[in-house]
């Protein structure tokens, strides 16, 4: 009955004295309040704006199934997406490592020594015999108090990295799904871009065939054959470039989908649908939106639980040890009552003098905490830029893409003339060569600009957090 209550009594004891913790209350860094609205929404708003972004396939937003294949690929290749994955089980398993420190440990032994005392020992006797043997087989239990919290808040600290990972895992994962995207829209763009640069070399080439005819008649002039064909190499030229750029990008849609290059390939198709309109919602709901905002401020928390981890070197250790057995000088009697043996005990150990290791690690913790926030902060506001750097881009390229819709008619008619002019005999080649280009270009430019609101949609769903929430992280309670 004695012993009973005293076992009661050590439990109750460590378990009172566990209750502490040594860590600063934590609480969310703060940031920069913010506005009610984004400044570069301004006035323009989307005509039919989606009310959320869905959750995981955002992608799907731009109803593109070739682009809806390809991003289907990722998860299971990417090996960006595996490492990000792996360094999550790094941190689960770290947790489960803290949380060990809850339990206490268990060691189990067994032992045969043959010994032979020497005479000059002072543990001599004539009495004794000078050989003997000892068996031994004994069961060691350590188990240290938590009275400081230092257990507490290694595992807090564990958690929180765990979470850290989590988010890391889900932005590499958003990055990686944008990259792709935005690589597939350029693709799409550049097979615009050669389906314009041919029809420009035929058209070019026609014209050369005319050109020449009239120079061999004797109504064309030398110089406009040369203009002609200049004209025409040119635009081949473009359009080589236009199919080395094509086969970069193939090549790197290849590696995001963890396929082989020289085994990869995307059927030409060229850009012409409009990107989807996005609504981007509050910016107060930001913060809740994007991983990486998520995973520096678990990292702010961790670093916070390891300033407790730190003052707690600066208080003694309580433990509880003990030890239970066998031990005997013959085989035959090893396991008897008689050999049996048993401690248990407290202790409790102090650190006197360190040389400034603990005062060094205190100010460790609290430089990394200084660090993590100001991180923490530093992200939130690369957040509120980078979504309002993509409304700019919606908005300002919206503009762009009408006023060089108007610059294409223009050109169409400009050329129209020039060659109407030019067949009357009223106008020169060169008027008909500057009409040309000048229609090139502006279809050029129109494609481009095509191409990087598409660009410009992916990276503002990216910024954004594609759908993601910060309640799809484990809560610390449930996790514990």
């Amino acid at each position: 009955m004695n012993r009973t209550c005293v076992g009661f009594g050590w439990a109750a004891l460590a378990a009172a004295l566990s209750a502490c913790s040594l860590a600063p209350r934590y609480g969310v860094p703060s940031t920069p309040a913010p506005p009610a609205a984004y400044q570069e929404l301004g006035e323009w708003k989307p005509a039919q704006p989606a009310d959320a972004l869905p959750r995981g396939a955002w992608w799907r937003l731009f109803d593109d199934a070739t682009l809806n294949a390809l991003e289907n690929k990722i998860g299971a290749a990417n090996q960006d997406l595996k490492a990000a994955f792996a360094r999550l089980m790094q941190a689960r398993a770290a947790v489960r490592l803290a949380r060990a420190d809850y339990f206490p440990s268990v060691t189990l032994g067994s032992g045969l020594t043959r010994t032979r005392l020497s005479r000059n020992s002072p543990r001599f006797s004539p009495a004794t015999p000078q050989i003997y043997d000892d068996y031994t087989l004994e069961a060691d239990v350590s188990y240290e108090i938590d009275v400081w919290g230092r257990v507490r808040s290694a595992l807090d600290a564990a958690h929180a990295q765990a979470q850290a990972s989590a988010a890391d895992l889900a932005a590499v994962d958003l990055a990686t799904h944008a990259e792709l995207a935005t690589d597939y829209f350029m693709l799409r763009g550049a097979d615009a871009s050669i389906a314009l640069l041919d029809q420009t070399v035929a058209a070019y080439e026609r014209a050369l065939t005319l050109t020449e005819n009239r120079y061999r008649g004797g109504i064309a002039a030398a110089v406009d054959v040369d203009q002609a064909r200049t004209q025409l190499e040119s635009a081949r030229t473009q359009a080589a470039e236009q199919r080395l750029i094509r086969a970069q990008l193939e090549h790197a849609i290849a590696v995001l989908v963890g396929e082989p290059a020289p085994a990869f390939h995307v059927e030409p198709l060229p850009l012409s649908a409009e990107p989807p309109t996005l609504d981007p919602g509050a910016p107060s709901e930001l913060l809740e939106r994007r991983p990486d905002v998520a995973a520096a401020e678990r990292r702010v928390a961790a670093a916070n639980a390891e300033i407790g981890v730190a003052r707690a070197a600066w208080f003694p250790v309580f433990g509880i040890g003990a030890s239970a057995g066998w031990e005997s000088a013959h085989a035959a009697s090893w396991i008897d009552a008689p050999s049996r043996l048993w401690s248990l005990g407290p202790s409790a150990v102090l650190t006197v003098f360190d040389g400034g290791r603990r005062r060094a690690l205190s100010q460790q913790a609290r430089g990394a905490y200084d660090e993590a926030v100001a991180d923490y902060r530093s992200t939130v506001l690369e957040a509120y830029r980078e979504v309002e750097d993509e409304l700019a881009a919606q908005r300002q390229l919206a503009q762009e893409q009408a006023s060089q819709r108007a610059a294409v008619a223009a050109a169409q008619r400009s050329l129209a003339q020039a060659e109407q002019r030019y067949r009357g005999g009223i106008a020169s080649n060169l008027e008909v060569v500057f009409a040309q280009n000048a229609l090139l270009q502006a279809q050029s430019s129109a494609l481009n600009i095509l191409t990087r609101r598409f660009s410009a949609a992916v990276q503002l769903v990216k910024a954004l957090g594609g759908g993601w929430n910060r309640a799809e992280l484990a809560d610390a309670a449930a996790a514990r």
